[in-house]
Order: structure tokens, then C-alpha cells, then sequence
């Protein structure tokens, strides 16, 4: 009888809509999406048994209607101790590269017009004047990523033929996308040579034939195999495929166009450096090493690029206005050595030195300990921070972080407070080891902001 009595006192969904508080809602959600949110609030409450006041359906209500609304894409602090994290979008993007985009958006752009000629236009003009500057490349091409620039080259040069590459390169990256899988989509017939430790000149030669369409060298970005080894560097594969007229691709994989050394990193192999030692095609990536959006760039010869171009694959992965933009500005950048750092997000976080980073760290301690409350302590860690997206898999970058412990030395109530961080209005990003809920401050920037969001941290202590 309590139940059906609740029932009865349950307002109408005209009464919670004409309520006050709900007015801005409707105004910002629609009336639509308002009152389905309030039925389903009174039908909670109905199937419960339990009585909901008119303030308090609205109420209810509102706070669904905001859940809804709320971004999956959702802005998060990256203290993961990976600059380039896959799973949290890798590159940031520069000032310059933001502003060109949000243009773009807003307004018409020349994409494939020729506003000097008043005719069609190339969408791939935007960009191949700057790629020739920076890699010193005789032509290039763009697509949206650099496993779709993979994969156009083998099905341009390579369908129904041999691609040859050696057993230590057929490698496999993120979300187990693997090359040979890449080769067999292209309609290409995968040819391994050598070992997986050892590869010679010999291997190369046995393999070639008349059914040969390219030779593929990748950069293993991703892994290193050490000890027992060879390869055939990529200089003097370029004089065994010059010699059978056969085009030798350089898949890069992330790709760079400075020594990194300059970041203080080891060296990785640069993309003109690629050029320069021979290879007919190089193929990399935009959003990774470079700083850039989601892109796939392939540079080299001019009649390889123009085959490219012809191939109709090129339509179905070209990419659109607003990385066309982003891509110029980022590419802009590489002119001034001298500010890259400063003004390409990954390069400065890459850069960014550990007595800076360990300062952040004691500026922060107190407000951390103070918003994790008794249940937790806090210290200053040093960290190793990692490039990510299959750069340099074995070097790291020193850092400064906070080992955040449980009191209680309870691995659960350790994970209770990754879940209450990751709930936080911006979520925080750190990971487990030893122990401890590590947070590395290397990309860590907005320090105020981190600050704040730490006012909403709920954990049990």
C-alpha cells in the first residue's frame, strides 16, 4: 500500500517540465530530449516504489540531460608517463597548426581551386612544396595515415606481384595490425628473405626476378632485436634495386625530421636522410615524431608519386580540409630551427628537462596530499618517461613524477583511487608500478588546472 501510495504521489511530466529549474535545460537540450529524460526519471522512481518530489524529478532529470550531452572525446591529463600515447591521441598540436584548423573550419577554403587560375584545383598542392622543402624529396602525396600510405604503395607498384622484404621487418604494430596482413589487402605476394636476426645482401639478390614489384625496407620503430644480427642498410639496398630498376620503399613507420638528438634523445634515422641514401619512396607518419594531425606522407621520385596519384585507392584515403590545414601550419614550423622546440608541442614535452619537471613536482606535493586526504600518502618519484607510438622502444627520457601509495597497503584501495581520478571532471591518466599510482608530470603543463580538478577528488579514505 506504501508503494502504490508513493506512486500516487509522483508528479506529472508537464508539472517537472514547467518546473523553474528545468527551463534552461529545455532552452539548451530541447523539449524533446527534456521530456524523455523526465519520463525515464519518474519510471525509475515508479519501478522502485519510491516517491520523487517535482524539484527533485527535474533535478534528476538535468543531470541526465548533462551526462548525455557530455563528450565521448573527452579531454583528459596524460601523466602515463608516454608523450606519444596511441590510446590519448598522440601528437599535440601546435598553436599554428590549431589556428589554421579552426579557419578552415569556419570558412570556405581554396581546397581544389586555383584562385590565381580561377580552374580546379590539387588539394595535394597545399603540401608538396613544403614536404620537397623539408625532406628533399623530388615529389610527394599525403593520405590519412601511414598504413594507408603502405598500403597504396604496394597495391600501386606491387599487386599481383613480389614485394620482398626480410623476415626481421615483417613487424606489427598497434591493435595487432600486422605488415604482411597490410601486403596481402594491397593485393601484393609477400617474398621473406633472410632470418629474423640476420639478413644479407645475398637473401635480396636470390629473391629478385621478373615478378619483382618493390623492395620494402621498415624501420623496426617498435622493437629491437639485438646480439646475432645483420641487415642490409638501406644505402646499399638502394644500389641492388637501381640496379634491377626495381623501386625501393623506406617505410619510416613514426617517422622524424630532425636529429633528435636535440631533444636530447638517441638518433633516429630523418626522412631526408632517407632521400639521400637512395630510396625511391619514403613512407611516415604525421601525427607522431613529426607533431602533427593523423596523417600518412610518402615522398621520392616524381614518377612513383604521379603512379600514386593515378591509383583510385588515392580518393578513398585522401584527407580532408582541416588536416590539409593543420599539416601546412606543422610544416611551416620546420623553417625556423630555431623555435621548433618552443612552438611544436612534442618536441618541447620531449625536451622539456627533468629539474623543470621535478620543480612542478614540489610545487604540487602539498595541494596533492592535501586533495588525497589521510587514506593516501604522496612523495616526489623520479620517473622514465617514454616517446610512444613505437618510437625509440627502448630509450627513455629521465622524468619527475608523484607516487601516490594507500595507507592501508591495499592494492584495491590503490585502484579505488585510479577509478576516482579517471572520474575526475577532467580525467587523470597515470599507471601502477611498485606499488604506487605513478602520475609523470613530463606533459603536464597546466598545472593550475590540475590543481582545480583535484577539488572534485572523492576516495575513501
Amino acid at each position: 500500500m506504501d508503494a502504490k501510495n508513493d506512486r500516487r504521489r509522483l508528479p506529472s511530466v508537464d508539472s517537472v517540465l514547467a518546473a523553474t529549474a528545468i527551463g534552461p535545460a529545455i532552452a539548451r537540450y530541447g523539449r524533446t530530449a527534456a521530456t524523455d529524460a523526465v519520463r525515464a526519471v519518474l519510471a525509475r522512481a515508479r519501478a522502485a516504489g519510491s516517491a520523487v518530489g517535482t524539484e527533485a524529478a527535474a533535478q534528476r532529470a538535468i543531470e541526465a540531460l548533462a551526462a548525455g550531452d557530455r563528450p565521448s572525446l573527452r579531454r583528459v591529463f596524460n601523466l602515463s608517463g608516454t608523450v606519444l600515447h596511441t590510446n590519448l591521441g598522440r601528437a599535440l598540436l601546435a598553436d599554428a597548426a590549431i589556428d589554421a584548423a579552426t579557419q578552415a573550419m569556419r570558412n570556405a577554403v581554396a581546397l581544389e581551386f586555383d584562385v590565381d587560375g580561377g580552374k580546379r584545383g590539387e588539394r595535394d598542392d597545399h603540401l608538396r612544396g613544403l614536404l620537397c622543402e623539408v625532406t628533399g624529396a623530388q615529389d610527394a602525396t599525403v593520405v590519412n595515415n601511414n598504413a594507408a600510405a603502405v598500403l597504396i604503395v604496394l597495391n600501386t607498384f606491387a599487386k599481383d606481384r613480389d614485394a620482398v622484404v626480410s623476415r626481421g621487418e615483417l613487424i606489427e604494430i598497434g591493435g595487432a595490425f600486422r605488415m604482411p596482413e597490410i601486403m596481402a589487402r594491397a593485393g601484393a605476394r609477400l617474398v621473406e628473405v633472410g632470418t629474423t636476426n640476420r639478413t644479407h645482401k645475398k637473401d635480396y639478390l636470390q629473391a629478385l626476378g621478373s615478378q619483382t614489384g618493390l623492395i620494402l625496407k621498415v624501420h623496426t620503430s617498435n622493437y629491437r632485436v639485438e646480439g646475432f644480427t645483420a641487415e642490409v642498410p638501406a644505402r646499399a639496398l638502394a644500389a641492388i634495386a637501381g640496379e634491377r630498376a626495381i623501386p625501393l620503399v623506406n617505410d619510416l613507420g613514426s617517422g622524424t625530421l630532425i636529429d633528435l638528438a636535440r631533444c636530447g634523445l638517441k638518433k633516429e634515422p630523418t626522412v631526408s636522410e632517407a632521400i639521400r641514401e637512395g630510396a625511391d619512396l619514403v613512407t611516415f607518419s604525421g601525427d607522431k615524431l613529426l607533431g602533427g594531425p593523423q596523417a600518412g606522407f610518402i615522398v621520392g621520385r616524381s614518377d612513383l608519386i604521379a603512379a600514386i596519384n593515378r591509383n583510385p585507392m588515392k580518393r578513398a584515403l585522401r584527407v580532408d580540409k582541416i588536416r590539409l590545414a593543420a599539416l601546412e601550419a606543422t610544416l611551416k614550423l620546420y623553417r625556423d630551427p630555431d623555435s621548433l622546440l618552443q612552438r611544436l608541442p612534442t618536441l618541447r614535452l620531449l625536451a622539456r628537462p627533468k629539474a623543470e619537471i621535478q620543480a612542478a613536482a614540489e610545487r604540487m606535493l602539498p595541494e596533492v596530499k592535501r586533495a588525497l586526504g589521510p587514506g593516501f600518502t604522496a612523495d616526489i618519484a623520479e620517473c622514465t618517461s617514454q616517446i610512444g607510438s613505437g618510437a625509440l622502444p627502448l630509450e627513455g627520457v629521465a622524468s619527475a613524477g608523484l607516487a601516490l601509495r594507500s595507507a592501508r597497503h591495499s592494492g584495491a584501495h590503490l585502484q579505488a583511487l585510479s577509478r576516482a581520478l579517471r572520474s575526475l571532471p577532467i580525467p587523470v591518466v597515470g599507471h601502477i608500478a611498485e606499488q604506487a599510482l605513478i602520475l609523470d608530470l613530463r606533459c603536464l603543463e597546466d598545472e593550475a588546472g590540475f590543481v582545480r580538478n583535484l577539488s572534485s577528488l572523492a576516495v575513501e579514505s
